[in-house]
């Protein structure tokens, strides 16, 4: 089976020394490009995080501190790395929650501006999820009936991520689906636009949800004291919580969105 692409769909895994956006760096990074005309190629390579790998990180993926020592930092692999994925889509294994917020943020620190804006981004987790839930290793076995090796390997996770996409998509092929308010489709078909539909279940105005969007358009707090708050609105009161993020452990791409809000809110007046 081919994917039905109008654009280059770049598969990808990150393992990381956590599992915070805002603080975490990549330790190894596995790009796996479908060409339109169903050409593939991939791009792996080991990183230095610039700090050390937690032990528990380590129990996960195996690299270890003495293993990436020696390999460059993410900024030296910033432009071949943006160069590979060019105007791509974007799709992985939880990779809207985790891998592309990341991602976003290791080009964001070395000044890259990786614009998402144009970009689709397929999260096979959530259709795997809402579909039949389990965990990559089952999704892999369940709809490609074979035994993953190497779990947490980039590139293991990344092969198989693309091969459980291509499964779904055959096997899911004019299956009903019932939402929560009683409407029924059939979402998964061989088009990016409505797998991204699907599949990004959350509407948020940055990538890991600490802003959400309310039912009139407008930027929201998903978190704290302020939280189903505009947030524009609470930047006029209290410009001193805008001081406040942007001083604080957030990921540089929601202080970019609150940074958008806060000079919106400027110019209105």
């Amino acid at each position: 089976m081919k994917l039905n692409l109008t654009k280059p769909l770049v598969f990808f895994d990150l393992e990381t020394t956590g599992v915070q956006p805002g603080i975490d760096h990549i330790v190894e990074i596995c790009l796996l490009k479908v060409a339109v005309n169903g050409e593939i190629t991939t791009y792996t390579h080991r990183v230095n995080p610039g700090m050390p790998i937690p032990q528990q990180a380590i129990d996960v993926h195996g690299i270890t501190n003495e293993m990436v020592k020696d390999e460059p930092l993410f900024k030296q692999l910033a432009p071949e790395i943006a160069n590979f994925i060019g105007d791509s889509d974007l799709a992985g294994y939880n990779s809207n929650r985790f891998d592309v917020p990341l991602l976003v943020e290791e080009f964001l620190r070395v000044g890259i501006n990786f614009e998402m804006t144009n970009r689709k981004t397929i999260d096979v987790q959530n259709i795997f999820h809402r579909m039949e839930p389990r965990t990559l290793k089952a999704a892999y076995k369940f709809y490609c009936g074979k035994k993953l090796e190497n779990a947490h390997s980039a590139l293991a996770d990344t092969m198989a991520t693309y091969e459980i996409l291509l499964a779904q998509i055959e096997r899911y092929e004019g299956v009903e689906y019932e939402d929560y308010e009683g409407n029924v489709s059939c979402p998964i078909v061989n088009d990016m636009k409505k797998l991204q539909e699907f599949t990004c279940i959350s509407q948020w105005a940055d990538l890991v949800g600490h802003l959400g969007i309310n039912a009139k358009g407008k930027e929201v707090f998903n978190f704290g004291k302020y939280k189903g708050k505009v947030v524009e609105e609470v930047f006029e009161v209290e410009p001193a919580y805008y001081d406040w993020m942007m001083k604080a452990d957030f990921p540089l791409s929601t202080k970019r969105v609150i940074t958008d809000i806060r000079l919106r809110g400027k110019f209105k007046k």
